[in-house]
């Protein structure tokens, strides 16, 4: 026979007993969660006040207070946001500029907790003065201080409106710097830092110069192609490809030109733009002085194969630069040897059974851009005609 445990009255009281236990479970959580919040806010109260009306020695353990309750505490942000409203960052800023170094430290490491991942709290830092000693600490021969203030600088530029202070301050050619001499980790920090104020709409001048070119072809061979990092890498290069000392030093960087190459094969669709968008300028600057060294390098593959699959600029200026390396009477590339390299792309595209198809339209493409370019110039050509007869008339 079955027992009807519902009504022998067992298992009602037992849910009843676990649901009370889960309730009073939610209650001692929010309970607990609630005291550690009014401890935390006493603690921010109280390590703000030795801050700002302490002595040195208790400042300086105040801004470590202040990093630690910022990393410890779970909800980051409401942290970080209250440090700033108890007005701890003008202090902090005041001890970058005291000779103690480690003053300097604390309070570096305090700023860079405060304003990751919080953009008000990296516009007040700036505001309240932080730029110029953190452009002197990034003149210091201290690893460690150079690596933090890069980090600090980094996350700062992150917010548009820091840009033009940051800019304005001369930081960049010290991160310039540290792409040479740094730590891995201070050059990756001094890349994304001119990255970022590369954007820079109100600076009418290149924040890089072609110094920085052996350095960021360097990290640009040693990292994955297809990373953020080489998308920031490889526009910076293309910035510096703008100036014809950038120009030179690219083409004369130790395997500069077959770094980008390989990056046009093998990076994202960012990188590649990029990468091509260099390699195009260089062309464009003096034909007959870099189409050999890039034929040499073996670029045609992967700029066809940017014709298919890049963005729509990588694609136009794979386009321009496969028609500034066919147009020379001395080097013209065997029709027979272009139609391999354009099915061996479309194979990779495609696949075998579409790849005639798809080499079949890439050539017509490419014809078609090519007779587009000669109409052009000839129109041009008659133009000048007509204007040099009429002048004359």
């Amino acid at each position: 026979m079955k027992i009807n445990s519902k009504k022998m009255g067992q298992e009602e009281p037992e849910e009843e007993t676990s649901s009370t236990q889960s309730n009073n479970s939610r209650t001692d959580l929010e309970e607990e969660e609630e005291e550690w919040n009014s401890k935390k806010q006493t603690l921010i109260i109280e390590v703000s006040e030795r801050l700002i009306k302490g002595d040195l020695n208790t400042q300086i353990q105040a801004a470590k207070d202040i990093r630690k309750l910022v990393r410890k505490s779970a909800s980051h942000s409401k942290t970080r946001s209250k440090f700033a409203a108890a007005g701890v960052i003008q202090p902090l800023v005041f001890m970058l500029f005291n000779s103690n170094l480690d003053a300097r430290h604390a309070s570096l490491l305090a700023l860079l907790n405060l304003a990751v991942r919080n953009e008000r709290n990296k516009i007040k830092i700036v505001t309240a003065g932080a730029v110029p000693p953190l452009v002197e600490l990034l003149k210091f021969q201290n690893g460690s201080l150079q690596e933090l203030t890069a980090a600090a600088i980094l996350t700062l530029s992150a917010a548009e409106s820091n840009k033009q202070t940051i800019v304005a301050s001369g930081a960049a050619p010290f991160l310039v710097q540290i792409l040479n001499s740094g730590s891995v980790q201070g050059k990756v920090d001094a890349v994304t830092a001119l990255h970022n104020l590369s954007s820079c709409t109100k600076n009418s001048h290149p924040i890089v110069d072609s110094k920085a070119v052996p350095p960021l072809i360097e990290l640009l061979k040693d990292c994955k192609k297809y990373s953020k990092f080489a998308e920031k890498a490889t526009a910076l290069l293309e910035i510096i490809s703008d100036s014809e000392e950038g120009k030179i030093a690219i083409a004369d960087s130790k395997g500069g030109i077959l770094t980008l190459v390989v990056t046009v094969e093998d990076g994202s669709l960012a990188s590649a733009e990029h990468a091509v968008g260099v390699l195009l300028s260089l062309c464009q600057s003096d034909r007959d002085k870099y189409r050999e060294l890039i034929l040499k390098e073996g670029a045609i593959p992967g700029l066809l194969q940017l014709t298919a699959e890049g963005t729509s600029e990588a694609q136009e200026r794979a386009r321009m630069l496969l028609d500034l390396l066919r147009e020379t009477p001395e080097k013209k590339l065997a029709s027979s040897v272009l139609e391999k390299l354009v099915y061996d792309i479309a194979a990779r595209v495609d696949g075998s059974d579409k790849a005639a198809e798809t080499a079949k339209r890439l050539l017509q493409e490419m014809v078609q851009r090519s007779m587009e370019i000669s109409a052009d110039r000839i129109q041009c050509l008659t133009a000048s005609c007509t204007t040099t007869e009429i002048s004359s008339t």
